[in-house]
This record gives C-alpha cells, sequence and structure tokens, in this order.
C-alpha cells in the first residue's frame, strides 16, 4: 500500500490495466515501505485544439525512435496489426537545479500509435501510479483498446499514447536495493507486531534496505522525487512536440500531474487526475485514512460474500474464517510443497492485493477457502503477485523504486518509539490495517538522506483539470479528490459512486465525460456525480 496510491500489481486485469492483479493505478508504499456522451465539437478537418501538435505530425525535437512490438507482446501475447509500438530514450538531468553539467538519468519512453488515427490532436501521456509502476508498460497496455479494457477507440483515434518509466523505475535507471531475504522479511512479517522484539526486528529491516539503498546509489536517492520527475514530465511534454500537456494519471500520477499543474500551469492542455491525492497530507494522515479506506474495502468485501455465498466459499463468515487462518498462521502456519510458510504478512498481502477492485473479491474467497483446507498457493499467487515476487524468490524493482520515491519526497520525523505509539492506537481504530499502516511508517523514519519535497499549491491560470474520486476507494479514499480539486483552483470535480481503485475507462458515465473533455476540451460541471 502508500501513503499515496495506483495499481497494485496485476495480470491482464478484467476492468483496468496493469501488470499482475486487479488494477491500474497502484497504491504501495507504507505498508511495503514498511506498505480511474457528449457531442464532437470538431470535425475532420478542422483545426486541433489549441497548444496540440500539427495534424499527423510526427517528432520535432530529435528523439530516436524504434520499433518496439516485443512490449506488446508482453501484454497480449501477439502484435495487432492496427497498433504500432516505438521506444526511445530521453536523458534528463539528475538534477533540475543544478542542470546537465552534473549528471543526467535515462528516461524510457513507449509510443503508441493507431492506424486508423486521423485529425491527430496530439500526444496522451500516461502515468499508472505507485509509485514505481512503469508507464511504459501502462502505456502498451491502455493502447490495446476498450476491447482489451484499455483506452476508448475514440481516444486512440486523435491521441498518440506515451508512457514513460519515471526515474528510478525500471527501464529509467531503475533503484535497485535491498536484498531479496528482507524483502521477503517486510512481507512475511507479522502486519501488526504485538511484541518488542517483533517489532525492533521490523525496525531493523527497513534499517538494513535503506542502507542499502544508500550504499548503492548514494547522493542520488534525492534525485527520484516527485518534485524532480514533474520536470521530467515537461521534458516528455516537449520531447513529443507538444506546446501544452495533455495527461492521465492514476492514482500517484495524480499528485505528480497535481505537482505538474502547479509548477507548469501555462503548459497545461488537459490534465485528468483519476484516484486523486491530496498533496497536502503528510505521510502519517496519509497511512491513516489509507488504513480506513482498506477497513471499508473489507467491509465492502464482507458485505459482498453474505450476499453471494455461490461465489463466497467463506460467506458464513468471511472475517472470522480470515482472522483465525491469520492466528494459525502465527503458531502454525501452513507449509507450501516448497517448504515456504504462510505467514501472517503473506495473508496480510493477499488481502490488500485483492481489494483494489471488486473483481478481486471472489479470488480472495477462494484463496482463504483453500488456506483454511491446507493449501496456501492462492494466497501466495495473490501475494506475490502484488508484491513483485517471482517464483524463485526475486523480487522486481517496483517497491525499491517506491520506497526511495516515497523517502525522497518528504522526511519522516517520528523516531520508532512514536511509531510504535501509532500503531497501538490505530490498532483501536482501524483494527485490520491500521497497525501495518503504523509499522510501514518506520522505513522513511530511517531513511539516510533528505528529501526534496514537491511544491504544493494552485494551478495558478491554468485550464479546467479534471479530478476523480471514487467512493469506495480504499487506496486514495475519497475524501482527497475535493481537497484536491479546491487546491488546484481550476479542479473540476467528478465523483464515480462505485467500488475499487479509479474509475476510467470502465466507468461508462466516467468514460464518456473523460474523453469528451480529453478529445473536445468540453468540461463537465462541476461536482458531477455518476452512479456506480
Amino acid at each position: 500500500m502508500t501513503r499515496r496510491a495506483d495499481p497494485p500489481r496485476q495480470g491482464p486485469p478484467p476492468r483496468r490495466h496493469h501488470r499482475r492483479l486487479p488494477v491500474v493505478a497502484a497504491v504501495l508504499t507504507l505498508v511495503v515501505a514498511g506498505l480511474t456522451a457528449c457531442t464532437r465539437a470538431d470535425g475532420p478537418g478542422a483545426a486541433p485544439p489549441a497548444g496540440s501538435s500539427r495534424p499527423g505530425a510526427d517528432d520535432t525535437t530529435g528523439l530516436h525512435w524504434r520499433p518496439c512490438p516485443e512490449i506488446a507482446r508482453q501484454w497480449s501475447g501477439e502484435v495487432r496489426d492496427d497498433l504500432r509500438y516505438d521506444c526511445a530514450t530521453l536523458d534528463v538531468p539528475v538534477d533540475w537545479a543544478a542542470g546537465p553539467a552534473a549528471g543526467t538519468l535515462p528516461l524510457a519512453l513507449l509510443r503508441a500509435r493507431s492506424t486508423a488515427q486521423r485529425d491527430r490532436i496530439g500526444a496522451l501521456v500516461v502515468n499508472p501510479g505507485g509509485p514505481g509502476v512503469s508507464g511504459v508498460d501502462a502505456a502498451a497496455r491502455l493502447a490495446l483498446g476498450e476491447r482489451s479494457g484499455g483506452l476508448p477507440d475514440a481516444v486512440m483515434h486523435r491521441f498518440d499514447v506515451v508512457g514513460f518509466d519515471p526515474r528510478g523505475v525500471a527501464r529509467s535507471a531503475g533503484v535497485d536495493c535491498g536484498a531479496d531475504a528482507d524483502w521477503d522479511a517486510v512481507f512475511g512479517a507479522d502486519p501488526d507486531p504485538h511484541d518488542d522484539a517483533a517489532f525492533a526486528a521490523a525496525a531493523d529491516v527497513s534499517r538494513r534496505i535503506a542502507a542499502d539503498c544508500a550504499a548503492r546509489h548514494g547522493d542520488r536517492l534525492a534525485a527520484f522525487s516527485t518534485h524532480q520527475t514533474a520536470r521530467d514530465l515537461d521534458a516528455v511534454r516537449a520531447a513529443v512536440g507538444d506546446e501544452r500537456l495533455t495527461y492521465l494519471g492514476y492514482s500517484y500520477g495524480s499528485l505528480l500531474g497535481a505537482t505538474y499543474a502547479h509548477l507548469f500551469p501555462d503548459r497545461v492542455r488537459a490534465l485528468v487526475l483519476d484516484g486523486a491525492i491530496d498533496p497536502q497530507q503528510d505521510p502519517v494522515a496519509g497511512s491513516l485514512g489509507q488504513a480506513a479506506g482498506f477497513e471499508r474495502a473489507f467491509d465492502a468485501f464482507v458485505r459482498w460474500c453474505a450476499a453471494t455465498p455461490a461465489a463466497c466459499p467463506i460467506s458464513t463468515d468471511p472475517a472470522g474464517t480470515l482472522d483465525d487462518a491469520v492466528d494459525r498462521a502465527r503458531t502454525d502456519p501452513v507449509t507450501s510443497v516448497d517448504g515456504r510458510s504462510t505467514t501472517p504478512g503473506w495473508i496480510f498481502y493477499a488481502v490488500v492485493a485483492s481489494l483494489y477492485d471488486d473483481s478481486g473479491w471472489p479470488r480472495l474467497a477462494r484463496a482463504v477457502a483453500a488456506l483454511r483446507d491446507g493449501d496456501p498457493a492462492p494466497v501466495f499467487a495473490l501475494a506475490d503477485g502484488y508484491t513483485g515476487r517471482d517464483a524463485d524468490g526475486g523480487y522486481d524493482n517496483l517497491f525499491a523504486a517506491n520506497l526511495a520515491i516515497n523517502c525522497a519526497d518528504a522526511e519522516m520525523p517520528l523516531p520508532p518509539t512514536q511509531i510504535r505509539a501509532l500503531q497501538q492506537q490505530w490498532r483501536q481504530e482501524h483494527p485490520r490495517f491500521g497497525p501495518a499502516l503504523a509499522v510501514g511508517l518506520l522505513a522513511c523514519a530511517q531513511w539516510p538522506t533528505a528529501a526534496d519535497p514537491y511544491p504544493v499549491g494552485a494551478a495558478a491560470g491554468a485550464p479546467p483539470i479534471l479530478v476523480i474520486g471514487t467512493i469506495g476507494d480504499p487506496a486514495t479514499p475519497y475524501e482527497q479528490a475535493p481537497r484536491l480539486a479546491e487546491l488546484l483552483g481550476s479542479g473540476v470535480l467528478v465523483t464515480w459512486e462505485g467500488d475499487g481503485h479509479t474509475a476510467y475507462p470502465h466507468a461508462r458515465c466516467v468514460a464518456a465525460t473523460v474523453d469528451a473533455y480529453l478529445i473536445d476540451l468540453t468540461v463537465p460541471a462541476d461536482g458531477l456525480r455518476c452512479p456506480a
């Protein structure tokens, strides 16, 4: 989870776009670190909206694009004849204030273009959240189109879809730190360590990972901040030839987009911020809010179980069955055929992974039932999909990047003793998720480098910006959406009255609203509510 938001890990999901589980946007950080129809105004041949690229124009700034259909094959197993994928690398300063003389970082970019594209408006730059999720992969997935849960054809026919791996993520100088055994210890540990020794062990492993990050990356750790990435985003805008930015940001991507709007309000064409994060909240408030959000999502799962017993094999007592499984895991964990123990932490992350979207509820119910019957494999499949653990026990870059970005963004001036007190307090308020979110604060509390906080404030002079909140969002609780819209000044709030993390494009009313905004710059009434 995260103090901020977006996709847990996902595999080609039924509704969202990402890599392993069911969502595009991911909220990872703090738990891990310790844890998204109006009439067209323009017709064929009409002039493009102000600030867009010339119709049919290609690259004007010297990027060297090369075909990369292999990215598409990772998602669909084949390459669609009506899509072209090209990749490029853009070098950006390690520190924008110091300039290129202080060194550069390579950003990996992907551009997807439909052969049916007509009257091109420009590039739609996307960020799937995390922080730490690959924008290259997200763009490839979104470009597969509405039949595959991606962007509507109307959008694909007017825009190139451009994704980039933010600095420190995947192909863009990806952060690599923390031994696999230490990540196992983070994820497998009891999410609510009651005795002092277990809490001290959690603090020790967080300290080891932080020290390893410092040893491998040194002073560059501060360079992985959202502040720097927002300036990278402007470099991407310029590199694809657009005078003004058209952007779709999920979860953490909403924070990145809000930071961009504050820094460069005159360079905004249209921003869609889905799964909104309030930039004003501190990490403690963000973690507490997320604990409340996941408690609400779990309650919704319990209600679904009771209402649909045929689909929920633990419907007689879903909460009690899960609690029994966790209690047993503390003293007598079920062991898999390869000798791996189903400790409380792995069960916890299986639950977290399943609550981002209601499409994950049946899988969670089956996994808990299987564990009750002695089969831990479904629990491990859910947890490993979220954490990025492979069959050999190795981890990808997601959580290392998530940790580095969050800790570069905000200092955590709390000693472990105060975090321990928060753990006990939050256990009373949000017993299932509060303690884990509190313990997750340990990571940045022991971070070895100073933060580079992102600037917070209005997007003075920016055009209307769409801010989308979902009533039942566990990872970016709805309350943050109206706060972000108000902070921006030009924010226009759209509410989806459904469950899950992010709303576009699977919620039809939201999709129609966003499509009209992206294509025609048609702005909905502030406060629009879309029924589930």
